[in-house]
């Protein structure tokens, strides 16, 4: 079953980005879900799957 991943979301991933951020707010979401990283704004897309896989945990839901 899919999780419930929303637009404006916070999501804790397993590893870091390469600024040093491990939090990451979702800015789009469908079969791809696009995310923004807190610290230094890159925005990254992966496919579900994927996303869920390294998704540690929501820190704040909308």
């Amino acid at each position: 079953m899919p999780m419930n991943l929303n637009v404006g979301d916070i999501v804790e991933m397993k590893k870091q980005h390469a600024c040093g951020c491990k939090e990451f707010e979702i800015t789009r979401v469908g079969m791809d879900i696009k995310i923004r990283c807190t610290q230094c704004s890159r925005m990254i897309m992966l496919d579900r799957e994927t996303l869920e896989k390294r998704v540690k945990k929501i820190v704040t839901s909308k």
